[in-house]
């Protein structure tokens, strides 16, 4: 339930459901018990979705006999349908109780990667099997996250978003730290079958979590019209959002130039400059930095946040840098740990902002759109990084990468939109209640 970002007319909108009863204070995520079931259904489905990769690259490269051509189809079988239903997966969100979406999309995922398991368990490895079952996790995938976008804010109260955000941010780090490990470390053990079974069960458990969060807080949105119409209504809800389309602009020019450089190139530049093992640390470091940030941002509250979140968004650019200059280990470390803080808070600030000021008849809609837009970046920039490179050399190509990088992630904040927007900070944070205004 990964991939590793908008007012409209009107004021902003208060939550779409009545959360229960807090039990703490009003600011705290925890003090609800529907945000209590969708963290903990959301801590174990997300570590199981950390565990998969691991074990399906090497269960499709054991079964394929060792073929990378393989993998790249199985990846790709996931990604792209996840890409073509992003937008639908909106309008079923704004549509429909998104915890039903929501459960019903787990359901799927588990049936999915159920399946998957149960091909390689019984050694009937197939090709356009495990494809197509991959393909039907992408689509489940999709309609996974505009969802839980729009169900956060039916389920905690509006002072307590920020944090909120924080806390399933964390819990989708840590997962990203933990998983991989304990899945090679299954692997090793029992092979990639049973780490599979671990992701579809852990998806079962998720729509087990997700049926107990409270009846009243999943209301339907009023719909009605076609499903077309709804998507046009949602692209239409995302441009009267002044401060979506530069924002999300930065997201996708960081996409195109720093993931597929990260990903491909970093691992060969970081052996050439420090040695093979301390690419494995460099993203631990990541990892803390990505964990960090989450905690910091529990606790502390700004009142332009989404502002802070873009500006802190340069600090992705600094292991690229660091890596364009041949420094040695220690300051790509740190560098790792910079990177890790910045996007957790600009990840955050964006969720934040979407939750307290669009509707939410239209939420879905406007966050699966900029998450589309986002996203298509991400395999153009894998495909063009390595042509690159052999034309330009890969230090140079990391070098230029993170200046466009640090730049992209700034550049949004020349727009009064950007800048003027207001984080609903509850009071006692320090300056009383900010008052959110209209973005238009």
């Amino acid at each position: 339930m990964d991939p590793d970002p908008h007012p409209v007319s009107g004021p902003a909108p208060a939550p779409a459901a009545r959360p229960g009863p807090p039990a703490r204070s009003a600011t705290s995520p925890l003090a609800y018990p529907g945000f209590r079931w969708l963290l903990t259904g959301q801590a174990v489905s997300l570590l199981g979705s950390a565990m998969a990769p691991v074990a399906l690259a090497f269960a499709v490269l054991d079964g394929s006999g060792g073929r990378p051509g393989d993998l790249g189809v199985v990846l790709a079988a996931r990604m792209l349908p996840m890409l073509a239903f992003l937008v639908l997966g909106g309008v079923t969100a704004d549509r429909f109780r998104r915890r039903t979406v929501l459960v019903a999309a787990n359901l799927g995922s588990a049936a999915a990667q159920g399946a998957v398991a149960g091909l390689l368990l019984t050694g009937r490895y197939a090709l356009p099997s495990v494809a197509g079952l991959e393909v039907l996790g992408g689509v489940c995938a999709a309609f996974t996250t505009p969802a839980l976008r729009g169900l956060v804010p039916e389920v905690v109260g509006v002072a307590a978003l920020r944090p909120a955000n924080a806390l399933l941010s964390t819990v989708r780090n840590a997962a990203k730290v933990l998983g991989p490990t304990l899945s090679g470390g299954l692997v090793v053990a029992v092979g990639s079958g049973p780490a599979i079974v671990c992701d579809a069960v852990s998806y079962a458990v998720a729509a087990g979590c997700l049926a107990r969060l409270p009846g009243d807080a999943s209301r339907p949105a009023p719909a009605a019209g076609a499903v077309w119409a709804a998507v046009r209504g949602g692209w239409r809800e995302f441009g009267r959002v002044r401060w979506a389309g530069p924002a999300v602009l930065s997201f996708f020019v960081v996409n195109l130039v720093q993931t597929g450089t990260w990903q491909i190139l970093g691992p060969a530049l970081t052996e050439r400059t420090a040695g093979r093992a301390v690419w494995g640390v460099v993203l631990s470091a990541r990892g803390v930095g990505l964990l960090v940030s989450g905690a910091v941002l529990y606790r502390l509250a700004v009142g332009r946040l989404l502002a802070w979140g873009l500006a802190a968004g340069a600090l992705g650019a600094v292991p690229l840098l660091v890596l364009g200059a041949r420094w040695d280990a220690p300051w790509l470390v740190a560098g790792g740990f910079a990177a890790g803080l910045g996007v957790c808070v600009t990840g955050i600030a964006w969720d934040t902002s979407l939750q307290e000021h669009v509707p939410a008849h239209a939420l879905s809609r406007v966050a699966a759109t900029g998450d589309l837009l986002a996203y298509a970046a991400i395999p153009v920039g894998q495909l063009c990084v390595g042509p690159l490179a052999r034309a330009y050399g890969g230090f140079r190509v990391a070098a230029v990468a993170g200046v466009v990088s640090a730049l992209a992630a700034v550049l949004p904040l020349a727009s009064r939109a950007v800048r003027g927007l207001r984080h609903a900070r509850p009071p006692g944070d320090g300056e009383g209640p900010v008052p959110v205004t209209p973005g238009r």
